[in-house]
């Protein structure tokens, strides 16, 4: 019977950090809505998200803190709530980042509106594809979905090098857009780094499901 009630506990553990995931999914969403319609409503609805993520985050970790400590588990299931607490504090990440690119959208609103060469909304699909990906695979168990997410980082990096290279041409050529040529370069590494939190969750779930520690891995290959 206990062990009934401690694979409950787990089951209500990951439907916790399903909720994150989908707050997460949200924020990175509605931040780059905001910056893409110079929506000032919409980057206070990405600070009260923001809020949502940190509760949620103290609420998971009190939880997944207090299984270990008193149900002390074995092998996959401590392996998932291990994998659960580092994937909450990346959710979280992915808040804060979100939170990152709504505060820069903000200084932008008394900006000159100008056409920058760097198509955003494709970075932030991208981006959030990676998130649902990453949450999907957590989801079903699916390391190798896991592993395809991580491939996928390599993709946005070079967006991210393209749109700094692109906007960095265009305070050469036009240095009075320099203040919304800068924000713009903030913004990718933004979108850039969430695509890195989102890689960490997967790398998580790749632990959780074959206990392999894969998180240099790729860096390796390259060398």
């Amino acid at each position: 019977m206990p062990r009934i009630h401690f694979h409950q506990q787990l089951s209500e553990l990951k439907d916790k950090l399903m909720a994150m995931a989908a707050l997460a999914q949200q924020a990175v969403e509605t931040a780059v809505d905001a910056y893409l319609q110079r929506d000032k409503g919409l980057c206070k609805y990405v600070k009260q998200n923001e809020t949502a993520i940190n509760t949620a985050q103290r609420e998971l970790d009190e939880m997944a803190y207090e299984l270990l400590a008193k149900e002390q588990p074995m092998a996959i299931d401590l392996r998932f709530i291990l994998a659960v607490i580092k994937i909450n504090g990346d959710l979280e990440r992915i808040g804060d980042q979100s939170m990152g690119i709504a505060r820069r959208t903000k200084e932008t609103l008394n900006m000159e509106e100008v056409d920058l060469p760097v198509d955003f909304a494709a970075m932030g699909e991208f981006a959030g594809r990676m998130i649902r990906s990453a949450v999907q695979a957590l989801l079903d168990g699916d390391a190798q979905l896991a592993e395809s997410v991580r491939e996928m980082d390599d993709d946005i990096d070079r967006m991210n090098r393209r749109a700094h290279a692109d906007l960095l041409k265009l305070i050469e050529e036009k240095p009075e857009f320099t203040q919304q040529a800068m924000k713009g370069i903030l913004i990718a590494k933004n979108l850039e780094r969430i695509a890195d939190h989102a890689s960490n969750i997967a790398t998580d779930v790749i632990f959780w499901v074959r206990g392999a520690d894969v998180r240099h891995q790729l860096s390796m290959s390259m060398d």
